[in-house]
């Protein structure tokens, strides 16, 4: 029987998700009872939405996000709160019951990589007057 590789670009099912927001608190590192370290992110993702031919922030969605090993480590040391962040990875629900047996869920980002992001979406395209510097910055001639 076949079975595609996990997370396979282009296969039907693949999950991937890449959000771009800001810190909402300093991330918190701990370790497993192995010694794995471990880093929890919230991250505030507020989406765009035009009305009336002008743009305004939509609602905020709360994320958390949890990056593994070194990397954990890395960002703890080198990520504050308000900082603003790309982050790519998969999408996981875990569900689990309470002491008192109430039915608890959470949806969260275990993430691949994270970086740094544009505070300001990058400048629009003119027209051709803009096309000749990205065409000589991509290693070609401008055109004539």
């Amino acid at each position: 029987m076949y079975a595609p590789a996990r997370n396979t670009p282009g296969i039907a099912g693949a999950n991937h998700t890449t959000i771009v927001g800001n810190l909402v608190k300093d991330p918190e590192l701990r370790f497993t009872n192995t010694g794995i370290a471990v880093a929890n992110l919230r991250v505030a993702v507020t989406q765009r939405v035009q009305q009336d031919g002008t743009w305004r922030d939509g609602d905020t969605s709360f994320l958390k996000v949890n990056v593994w090993r070194g990397q954990a480590e890395h960002l703890a040391d080198s990520l504050s709160k308000g900082d603003r962040v790309m982050v790519t990875g998969r999408l996981r629900q875990r569900s689990w019951e309470t002491p008192e047996v109430n039915k608890r869920s959470v949806a969260e980002i275990e993430a691949d990589e994270i970086g740094p992001a544009s505070s300001s979406p990058p400048p629009r395209s003119n027209g051709p007057a803009n096309a000749a510097p990205a065409t000589a910055a991509r290693g070609g001639l401008p055109r004539k």
